[in-house]
């Protein structure tokens, strides 16, 4: 008997073929492809949104510095330059020179604003005070050095506590005795940031 016969006849059963079907090498495939496509898109979204802090963090900075500025200016029942401004108790006491929303014709178109009323031309309405040229700029009317941002602010009269100051008399009213100041800044990523902040009559002279 041949050496091939004595292998055949020792060996169980019939040959069993090496490797993989083509049907295991396809179902091979399309799970990795799957698991790759997967791994691609996490890695894809985490490199999108890596700078979606610096963003915020930057907008925040904007925000903040814009809200301040606005904070900190005058506020009088008559406009800063008249002779009332420093004794007037409401706007019957201005004979001349009451403050009114939007800025007085024939002052500075430089910011920042004499008061806190000058920077919207009326209440409740977002307006892109901080542009200048269409360009966003700060306080002393420099450009900002930022791309892809943009800030508006609003004015609402404001009542604080129960018992405490009052709303407007009249809805829009430019002589409320507390005023909300809302801060928008957008930035590249199209997800604002939003800061509020209150301003109140505390003595005749409210500078």
């Amino acid at each position: 008997m041949s050496t091939e016969s004595t292998v055949r006849a020792a060996a169980p059963g019939p040959w069993r073929q090496a490797g993989v079907t083509m049907v295991e090498l396809i179902m091979f495939m399309v799970i990795i492809g799957i698991a790759l496509a997967g791994i691609i898109r996490v890695i894809t979204m985490t490199t999108a949104n890596s700078a979606d802090p610096l963003v915020r963090k930057q907008a925040l900075m904007i925000a903040e510095g814009l809200l301040e500025e606005v904070r900190l200016a005058q506020f009088t029942y008559c406009d800063p330059t008249s002779a009332q401004a420093d004794t007037a108790t409401s706007a019957a006491d201005c004979t001349a020179g009451k403050e009114l929303w939007g800025r007085e014709a024939g002052t500075s178109a430089v910011r920042p604003y004499d008061n806190v009323n000058d920077y919207v031309t009326e209440p409740n309405t977002p307006q892109a005070s901080f542009n200048f040229n269409n360009v966003l700029t700060d306080a002393a009317g420099r450009a900002i050095d930022v791309r892809g941002y943009s800030a508006t602010v609003s004015i609402i009269p404001a009542a604080i506590g129960a018992g405490g100051i009052a709303a407007a008399n009249a809805a829009g009213a430019a002589d409320a005795d507390a005023l909300r100041i809302r801060i928008t800044v957008s930035g590249p990523s199209g997800d604002p940031v939003v800061l509020d902040g209150y301003r109140a009559r505390y003595a005749p002279n409210f500078r």
